[in-house]
């Protein structure tokens, strides 16, 4: 087999240089090269030759001379020539081929430059021209490397932040937090990184950084980047490590050197509309940003929306505030702020209209809303009221949108009507409860609902209660919103049974209530409550002899409760007083014996957060019985303590005189004291909380309070806090009990014990 020089291609050798497209090819020599270069010249051709080519043959020569039967036809391997004859040697005594192989190459030993005195002077006088530049041009950016004596801040593990020495930024610790928020090689982590991976994210920070300098008003911050303190094997993936024993350490820091340069502040203000506004003052002041203030973007974001609050708040229902646009002269280091702003003039309040007057009307929304028509459109007022209708649990979802009824002229303001949209929620609702603690047994509530049976917000409720020391049945009617917001209107009905360790009865009651009070969506520091109770009962004192019936009493009341609530949570408060005080004048009637009393009573409660772990909250009772014995109450109607919610440790009722059978019997009077340390733990990211308790009280057969002869109770409890409030679990022990008593009382329900 022939080889031929035309279709080699000789492949660059190292050492030697190849032809790339931004450079001349190497120019070639030899006979070859001249034969190549040499000029062509003309050849007469034979008119008879030319007429024996087929035109096929001048149109495409190359595939008219494949065109052949022979190729069409799948070769004998027999006839085909031997790869293996064609040897190294064969090759090597190829004519004209004079290229040596590259492994024949030998290459010559490198010798290593030797260091030139004048590049290192050179060095020194380029540090010394830069230090003099940052004196001479004190407002320049980074020219390189911060020195030995700069501000290393390290904000990360393998992150930090490099500062000329002196740098004062009053933001300082905003823009580091903001910057390890948002970095992304705290966020992606480092530990298995590559060079790349790292040398990428590093890049993505730095201009993070720069971001972030902007918003803050240096505009002319410049920051420089690099990785420092690489492994051998930075550029390989770790090696996995042993279970349990954490992630490998970083390969590199990223170090960020930052230059913030000067920080801009604010030029011109243009306003829009605020300017030929009557409440210009109001607006201006409520903006707080005036020339000469820092370019803070932040801060002008924070303006514009108190701005448009206060536009809001004043009666301008449709003002528009567009988005802020600054305009940055860095000749002058300053930025101009123009805010767009459209008042469109002030506005009264008008009608409300209901989308679903069926399910909620106009007449009912206005009770809700804290503003009447006639008075200045208010936004806050009208998320007040969104929140309200939101409140009522019927409502999915209330769209508010103020539409003009009368335009405003220079004279008088416009009134702006309300279209309110409403989307029906859940109406219906099966609940159920389960709680457990000593003395009170074990026992399970459950409850069924339509919150809107009767509209506008007429709720029944069908109710049982299923406990091993009480079985009840009811059904109550409640119309909220009645009258006036966040008043409500109750009728209730139901039958009991209920067994103590003082007493066993039946109650057949209906009570009537008219009443304002906190919910878990709205705490109100004032409440109260009006009503009406009438009762049936029969009941038994425990350990009768075994011949005695059942007394028979009735029982008419008029409850009244006034509540201040000055705390700042309903169910968790940490700070702030709690005071209510409740007065129920009755009379009972036994046979033809009809006994008139006052029952009064004073519950108060405070909260002091001593540390941000630890609150310190005490509660004392103290109730009273006038205008009659006890022997002419009905044994229901006595004042007991203990339990849950009074001297933990103690039963229900346990705490106070005892009679023969060592049955507890009540009094005319009772006092009790609580003080507990609620201490958050870092359980569950401060979810559970430990809470050690002192328990005091005591029941007096007279109507003024004692402590004489008082009961105590202490104990440990625990809080998990959740999103609807705190499920508490108390353990406690009686340190005087009565004989017969459990020496441990357990509790468990949610909230907190007061």
């Amino acid at each position: 087999m022939g080889l031929g020089l035309a279709g080699l291609v000789l492949a660059p050798v190292a050492g030697h240089a190849q032809a790339t497209p931004d450079a001349p090819a190497a120019r070639a020599t030899g006979p070859a090269a001249k034969a190549a270069t040499a000029p062509a010249k003309a050849v007469p051709v034979d008119p008879a030759l030319r007429a024996l080519i087929p035109d096929a043959a001048l149109a495409d020569p190359v595939h008219w001379a494949l065109d052949t039967d022979a190729a069409h036809q799948t070769p004998d391997p027999a006839s085909l020539p031997d790869d293996t004859a064609v040897t190294d040697a064969a090759l090597a005594v190829l004519p004209g081929l004079t290229i040596a192989w590259p492994d024949s190459f030998t290459l010559p030993p490198i010798t290593p430059l030797t260091p030139d005195p004048d590049i290192a002077s050179l060095a020194d006088v380029v540090h010394d021209a830069g230090a003099a530049l940052d004196v001479a041009m004190p407002r320049g950016g980074w020219r390189g490397p911060l020195g030995a004596d700069a501000v290393v801040n390290h904000v990360a593990p393998g992150i930090d932040l490099v500062f000329p020495k002196g740098t004062v930024l009053p933001e300082m610790d905003d823009l580091t937090d903001r910057f390890v928020a948002l970095s992304s090689l705290r966020a992606l982590g480092r530990g298995e990184d590559n060079l790349a991976q790292l040398s990428r994210r590093a890049h993505d920070d730095m201009a993070l950084l720069v971001q972030i300098l902007r918003i803050y008003g240096y505009y002319d911050a410049e920051v420089s980047q690099n990785l420092v303190g690489l492994s051998p094997l930075a550029d390989t993936v770790p090696k996995p490590v042993a279970k349990g024993r954490g992630a490998p350490p970083p390969q590199a820091t990223a170090r960020f050197e930052v230059v913030p340069g000067p920080r801009y502040r604010l030029g011109a203000l243009d306003l829009g509309g605020v300017a030929t506004s009557p409440d210009r003052a109001a607006l201006i002041k409520a903006l707080a940003l005036k020339s000469g203030d820092p370019a803070n973007t932040e801060a002008i974001l924070s303006a514009r929306a108190r701005l448009s609050d206060m536009l809001g708040h004043i009666g301008y229902a449709f003002a528009k505030v567009g988005d802020p646009a600054l305009a940055v002269d860095h000749e002058a280091l300053t930025a101009d702020l123009a805010l767009p702003v459209v008042t469109s003039g002030k506005y009264q309040f008008g009608t409300i209209t209901s989308s679903l007057p069926k399910f909620i009307n106009s007449r009912h929304l206005q009770r809700m809303a804290r503003f009447r028509p006639g008075q200045i459109y208010d936004q806050k007022l009208i998320d007040d009221f969104r929140r309200e209708v939101l409140a009522t649990g019927i409502v999915g979802g209330a769209t508010i949108t103020p539409r003009e009824a009368i335009a405003p002229t220079p004279a008088a303001p416009g009134v702006a009507d309300l279209d309110v949209k409403l989307t029906k929620g859940p109406e219906h609702t099966i609940g159920a409860q389960i709680g457990v603690s000593s003395g009170e047994g074990f026992e399970v509530d459950g409850s069924w609902e339509d919150r809107n049976l009767f509209p506008p917000e007429g709720m029944l409720r069908v109710r049982a209660i299923l406990g091993t020391r009480e079985q009840l049945g009811g059904v109550t009617f409640r119309r909220a919103n009645f009258l006036k917001r966040d008043q409500s209107l109750t009728v209730d009905a139901s039958v009991q049974y209920q067994t103590t360790d003082a007493y066993n009865a039946y109650f057949a009651s209906t009570t009537i209530s008219l009443d304002k009070q906190s919910t878990l969506l709205f705490q109100k520091k004032w409440a109260y409550s009006l009503g009406v109770q009438l009762t049936a009962t029969r009941q038994l004192v425990v350990g009768s002899p075994a011949d005695v019936p059942y007394t028979p009493y009735v029982i008419a009341s008029l409850p009244l409760k006034l509540a201040y609530d000055g705390s700042n949570n309903l169910l968790d408060p940490v700070r702030g007083q709690r005071i209510a005080i409740t007065v129920t004048p009755a009379i009972s009637i036994l046979d033809d014996t009809r006994s008139t009393y006052v029952t009064t009573q004073l519950d108060a409660s405070a909260y002091q957060p001593l540390s941000g772990a630890l609150v310190l909250a005490e509660r004392v009772r103290v109730a009273s019985i006038n205008g009659a014995s006890i022997d002419a109450l009905a044994p229901s109607q006595h004042l007991y303590a203990g339990g849950g919610n009074s001297v933990r440790g103690f039963g229900y009722q346990d705490v106070g005189p005892r009679n023969a059978y060592n049955t507890p019997i009540g009094g005319l009077s009772v006092s009790e004291f609580s003080l507990e340390a609620r201490v958050r733990t870092g359980l569950a990211d401060g979810a559970f909380s430990v809470v050690p308790f002192v328990d005091a009280g005591m029941v007096g057969e007279t109507p003024t309070p004692t402590m004489r002869g008082a009961r105590y109770g202490v104990g440990i409890g625990v809080r998990y806090k959740t999103n609807f409030g705190p499920i508490r679990f108390d353990i406690g022990t009686p340190l005087n009990r009565y004989p017969g008593d459990s020496r441990i009382g357990v509790y468990v329900s949610l909230g907190q014990a007061f």
